[in-house]
């Protein structure tokens, strides 16, 4: 079972990985991961336009939810009742789900909140539907998950991030790929020579 501490870090990881995906395209990408509600980084683009992104990470399995945050529910006796959905907690907010494999083999799925909406909501009124608006186990239960497969369809979407008004959400990752004009710099006592790619 996770420890809290392992659950810090795995929050850390995926914030810093997502606010490192966001600057390789073009955005200057600022953290508040844990600090503030609703949102984890604030993506701005060189016209000074932002973009609220909220990251969930996760190392397997699936992501955790009330189903509350996506739409109004009401227990009737013991059955539950789907209404409307929410209102967003922000405006206009960017979902980033992170699936921690290792190094360069992590999974991204980028998403708005009302996508990620309508994901959550229908596998969950359908099951309710199947058990007549009774959860079988705790009926007064809200908890649900939100499993990577539910979300294939989004996967790698960075170009969600171009609402900013980046032309190309590549254009930054393509500009710094390296020349093969080569420096050497000697170590004072090794005598050696460290062969760094010149950006000139």
């Amino acid at each position: 079972m996770a420890t809290g501490r392992d659950t810090q870090l795995t929050k850390q990881v995926g914030g810093r990985l997502v606010a490192a995906e966001v600057c390789r395209r073009g955005f200057i990408a600022t953290t508040f991961t844990g600090n503030v509600p609703h949102y984890d980084i604030i993506a701005s683009n060189a016209n000074g336009r932002r973009q609220a992104v909220q990251v969930k990470a996760i190392n397997g399995g699936a992501w955790q939810f009330d189903a509350r945050s996506f739409a109004d529910i009401e227990l009737e006796g013991r059955r539950q009742m789907v209404l409307r959905p929410t209102k967003p907690a922000y405006p206009d907010l960017v979902c980033v789900f992170v699936r921690l494999h290792g190094l360069g083999s992590d999974e991204f799925y980028l998403l708005t909140w009302n996508d990620l909406q309508a994901i959550a909501i229908a596998p969950y009124s359908q099951y309710l539907e199947r058990h007549c608006g009774v959860r079988p186990k705790k009926y007064d239960s809200f908890h649900m998950a939100i499993r990577p497969e539910m979300l294939k369809d989004h996967r790698d979407k960075w170009a969600g991030i171009s609402i900013l008004g980046l032309p190309d959400p590549h254009s930054i990752h393509q500009r710094l790929t390296p020349v093969p004009d080569l420096i050497r710099i000697p170590f004072p006592r090794a005598g050696q020579c460290l062969r760094m790619a010149s950006f000139d």
